[in-house]
């Protein structure tokens, strides 16, 4: 097939030629003095990213999974007790590892397309007058149910209950996409992955980690090795890791760091709201829904799309790639084949938005959905002339 294919899915996301130029390079000796400078540069960017000015950034040859372990058993030793909450596929990974870490996890699952209540989250952190409670784990966004989640009134909602619980935040699919204030928002520790709104490709996992947490980490009692947070913090002051680093992936996030930054994280959010906005007219138009219960909180990142009941998804998603050159990304969970996911985030304009869109009315219509062809592209183009 010739011409681009579009992978739409929520992540891995597109890699801007920038961004891929600046990863293209010979190897460099990661012990010398160059490239601890390049270090002492890169780390300070991270911390901009995460919108904090205290926060100590770590970087992690990892997936985002592994960034979310290395905070897991450094905050945390066996037997302490979390609140978790379970509104979807990666929500509930994260359960799933800190109970196979040894963590004692109270978990409180809601139906796909909820988001978290922060006044259900005070209600039970203030009946725990006891704190037995250690950390309170949350997901900015649900990759697989198309919601995210107020980190702010969920802040709020532990302050109100006077709760010391440290507050970390799963936001591999939001920073850099939609808005996350570290400092503002009183979290302790935040995580996410380079293949998503950082544009790389996937293999870097990043951390931001405030001071309660710092304090918190050197209290655990958890074995850990590759995932220990005390070399990397000793090594970074001098522009060092404590093992190869992934030096290629490390120049990629310099640069997409700098588009991002010279577009203004602003912009990088409103541009992603219009886009989201566009594709949730879309969906409307088609006359099908979003999975995401509450409109307020369906997310600027991602939408995952309800199919009619008898349309097959998997055989939607098949035709779309093999026909169409367009990968959407599956249902997971409760609605595998009963719903698809539309990833809208990372280095995407209005035009690439409309080709999309136009790809999944043709897979759909193939699918037996009975809509108007056109009807969800005008709606987009209307509402991205209307922002213009």
């Amino acid at each position: 097939m010739t011409g681009r294919t579009f992978v739409q899915i929520p992540g891995p996301t597109n890699i801007p030629e920038r961004v891929q130029r600046a990863m293209h390079r010979p190897m460099v000796d990661h012990r010398g003095q160059a490239f601890a400078g390049f270090t002492k540069a890169l780390l300070p960017r991270v911390r901009q990213l995460f919108r904090s000015e205290q926060g100590t950034p770590l970087l992690f040859p990892s997936s985002g999974t592994g960034a979310l372990e290395s905070a897991l058993v450094n905050l945390f030793s066996p037997g302490d007790k979390l609140l978790a909450y379970n509104i979807g596929q990666f929500s509930a990974g994260t359960v799933n590892m800190a109970q196979q870490l040894g963590l004692h996890v109270e978990e409180v699952v809601l139906p796909w397309g909820s988001a978290i209540n922060p006044d259900a989250l005070h209600a039970v952190l203030a009946a725990d007058t006891g704190h037995s409670i250690a950390g309170v784990l949350t997901i900015h966004n649900e990759t697989a149910t198309g919601v995210t989640n107020d980190i702010a009134g969920i802040r709020q909602a532990m302050e109100r209950a006077g709760h010391p619980a440290l507050l970390m935040v799963d936001t591999v699919s939001g920073v850099g996409c939609i808005d996350f204030r570290f400092d503002a928002w009183g979290v302790d520790v935040a995580v996410t992955g380079s293949q998503k709104g950082l544009m790389l490709p996937p293999g870097l996992g990043v951390l931001c980690v405030g001071d309660r947490a710092l304090r918190a980490a050197g209290q655990s009692r958890t074995h850990k090795s590759y995932f220990d947070w005390a070399p990397h913090l000793l090594l970074n002051r001098q522009g060092y890791f404590p093992y190869t680093p992934p030096t290629s992936l490390l120049y990629g996030l310099a640069e997409s760091l700098d588009m991002l930054f010279e577009e203004g994280l602003e912009h990088v959010h409103a541009r992603h709201a219009r886009l989201a906005e566009g594709v949730r007219r879309a969906v409307k138009a088609w006359g099908l829904s979003l999975l995401a219960i509450q409109p307020e909180r369906a997310s600027n990142v991602v939408s995952t799309v309800k199919l009619p009941e008898g349309i097959d998804g998997a055989a939607l998603l098949a035709h779309a790639e093999t026909r169409l050159g367009l990968s959407l990304g599956a249902g997971l969970g409760p609605v595998a084949g009963k719903a698809f996911r539309i990833g809208h985030l990372g280095a995407l304009n209005e035009l690439e938005v409309l080709a999309t869109l136009g790809g999944i009315e043709m897979a759909l219509h193939h699918a037996g959905v009975k809509l108007s062809l056109g009807s969800g592209v005008r709606a987009a183009q209307e509402w991205f002339l209307s922002e213009a």
